[in-house]
């Protein structure tokens, strides 16, 4: 096996750990503390995502000599900033995480929820992804608003390095709001001493609550983007490489780590989609059969970077919360302009998929239960009642 590592894998496995946590580890963040996590717990949850998905991905890298990325559900953590906190707190979101954990593994064990979840129309899978990212989207624009001197420097490093490499957008942005929190933000008295303490690993453990509105409101509607927006895609893109991966026990795999992460505040991790790319592609290495190793390295480096949440996430805390939202934002641009043109490109399914969009972006929650499944659900009967009318 270790003949197999080269330094190219090495490097590219570097690379990957590096653009899958910086680009996105704000979003994780904002999303944790949407549905009620404290500091503490937001940083226990990065934690243990971070860990369990390096973990994972060495697991399954290694046995399965396949390049199998991991990742934690971005858009999932979107849904949780956007869904608001749940009438049980934290630790009924974490009783919601456990539940789609175990949703996640019963639909890579028994193939008739799998294919449930893959037969659930891409156009509304889209629409309601795009509701749920709509709302951050809109971040950098408020940061500007809030102080331009601090607002602008985010989005324009932004802008000028994607323009130029469109993987180094985001880190770039993470970049410049490191320098405006340095130079430009008031970091009150003591805050850095207490941020100094703060750079050990960072362990929360909480007792989950069982609800069953949490269970409409967050286990299913993250059930369901997890495993539309990330999950399927991963596999697609390993076949796209030329793989050919046995999908349900990568998809328990992924939901037995999940399960894991759960208690420590991680809301669920899944097979990656873009970061797959670049540990699948050639760049990782010409020969197909060494490729492996890349999503290696970076399954050690996810695990280096969790034991470093805790100071990730005080160093955070110290800056307006309007700024990590602008660059969480910035990070999900990207998917948002994907998930919209895949949702409204098909002339027949236009009209119910808007209906999702337009209902899940709402943010307005029935019954306790938020946006996400409502819009899912009216695009649905939508979709429906267009097939009678047109049969």
């Amino acid at each position: 096996m270790l003949k197999d590592l080269s330094p190219q894998a090495f490097l590219m496995g570097l690379l990957t750990a590096f653009a899958g946590f910086a680009s996105s580890f704000a979003v994780v963040l904002q999303g944790l503390k949407g549905v009620g996590a404290t500091d503490a717990q937001a940083a226990s949850g990065l934690m243990a995502l971070s860990i369990s998905m390096g973990l994972c991905a060495v697991v399954l890298s290694s046995t399965t000599r396949l390049p199998v990325s991991i990742a934690w559900s971005t858009p999932g953590a979107a849904l949780l900033a956007t869904a608001g906190a749940v009438e049980g707190g934290f630790a009924g979101a974490v009783g919601a995480f456990i539940v789609c954990a175990l949703l996640i593994v019963v639909a890579g064990l028994f193939k008739p929820l799998g294919k449930a979840v893959a037969s659930i129309p891409a156009p509304l899978a889209n629409a309601m992804l795009a509701g749920v990212l709509v709302g951050l989207c809109f971040a950098p624009v408020k940061a500007v608003a809030f102080n331009p001197a601090f607002g602008l420097p985010i989005v324009v490093a932004w802008l000028l390095v994607g323009a130029w490499k469109r993987l180094y957008a985001v880190p770039a942005a993470l970049a410049a709001f490191v320098l405006v929190l340095a130079f430009g933000v008031k970091i009150p008295d003591g805050a850095l001493a207490a941020w100094a303490a703060s750079l050990g690993p960072t362990v929360e453990l909480v007792a989950p609550v069982f609800r069953l509105q949490d269970m409409i409101s967050v286990a299913l509607p993250l059930f369901i983007v997890t495993m539309a927006s990330q999950n399927i895609p991963g596999i697609a893109v390993l076949k796209v490489n030329d793989y050919d991966p046995t999908p349900g026990p990568l998809f328990a795999t992924t939901g037995l780590f999940s399960l894991l992460s759960a208690p420590f505040g991680g809301h669920a991790v899944n097979l990656a989609a873009i970061t797959a790319a670049m540990c699948a592609g050639e760049d990782a290495h010409p020969d197909p059969n060494r490729r492996y190793w890349a999503a290696i390295i970076a399954g050690i480096g996810y695990v280096i970077f969790g034991l470093f949440a805790g100071a990730v996430t005080g160093f955070v805390g110290l800056a307006p919360p309007i700024l990590i939202q602008a660059v969480a934002g910035l990070a999900l641009i990207g998917a948002f302009s994907g998930s919209a043109v895949a949702a409204l490109k098909e002339p027949e399914t236009r009209e119910a998929a808007a209906v999702t969009f337009l209902v899940t972006a709402s943010g307005v929650t029935f019954l306790g239960i938020s946006g996400a499944f409502w819009g899912l659900l009216a695009g649905g009967l939508a979709m429906v009642l267009a097939r009678v009318a047109r049969r």
